[in-house]
């Protein structure tokens, strides 16, 4: 694990520049202090991760695979930003309804699989990241594009704040693993996952309409709370050979680094280790 100084508008070079070990962070945005809020305090967070990501990983000539959820907000401004500034050709493959419009708000080029399969760099954020880079993701709903867009890409890139950074899956994330499934097999799914592997299974209800979460495919998600630490890699295909999951919001051995915006404005770097 790494940690670098805050990198603002800070290229590719110059955090490559920098050893490994603790960098101390600049100062916060002007008008701001150490003091604010904890709210404000992760989005700068995020805000700092998604920068290091993009200048470190993006260059020019690239199929870029972008997530979803509120961190991958910040990435998509940095993005825009070293387009616009560096005249770069960059081609962005959406995971969601949510990234589609974040990428053409922001005037950058929109594509798809079925025109560019292979991607160079996917970027996204994450609920839980563990020790060994496994990732609860789906809190948002868009686990199964994620996982496809981030398996057909050549490097796999993480970016979340603080809060995400766990030893162990659970630690932290309290909502349970996430679970794509077909509409008619979400209750046989529900007694399948809680008989095999234990714990309690929640059917995701939606906020501001009547009825459960529908998925961009269709699809209803299930939350599944584990009452104990698995094989995650065990538990995943296990899972995704039942009959009506879609997709696990477990990411198995795919994230090659992740970034963290830490409290102190610092970036601290956990990368995926040889076996």
């Amino acid at each position: 694990m790494r940690l670098l100084g805050r990198p603002g508008p800070l290229r590719s070079t110059a955090l490559a520049a920098r050893p490994p070990g603790r960098l101390r962070a600049g100062p916060w945005r002007r008008g701001s202090s150490r003091g604010r809020l904890g709210s404000t305090m992760a989005e700068e967070a995020k805000r700092l991760a998604a920068c290091a990501a993009v200048d470190k990983h993006v260059q020019n000539n690239q199929v870029l695979g972008i997530g979803s959820g509120s961190t991958i907000v910040h990435a998509v401004h940095r993005l825009a930003e070293r387009v616009k500034e560096e005249n770069l050709t960059i081609v962005c493959i959406p995971t969601s309804f949510q990234a589609r419009q974040l990428i053409l708000q922001n005037g950058l080029t929109l594509s798809d699989l079925d025109r560019h399969p292979e991607l160079d760099v996917a970027i996204d954020g994450a609920d839980e990241v563990d020790s060994d880079l496994n990732l609860i993701k789906g809190g948002g709903g868009c686990l199964t594009q994620e996982k496809i867009v981030a398996g057909y890409a050549k490097c796999f890139i993480v970016i979340a704040d603080y809060r995400k950074k766990s030893e162990s899956l659970g630690e932290k994330w309290k909502k349970g693993i996430p679970i794509e499934v077909i509409p008619m097999a979400y209750v046989p799914v529900t007694r399948a996952l809680t008989k095999t592997f234990g714990g309690a299974v929640e059917l995701r209800m939606a906020v501001s309409k009547a009825g459960p979460v529908v998925t961009d495919n269709g699809n209803f998600i299930l939350d599944w709370k584990f009452d104990k630490v698995h094989e995650w890699g065990e538990v995943n295909t296990a899972i995704k050979m039942i009959p009506g999951v879609v997709e696990t919001g477990l990411f198995i051995n795919m994230a090659e680094v992740v970034y963290f915006g830490m409290e102190d404005g610092s970036v601290s770097v956990r990368e995926k280790q040889p076996r």
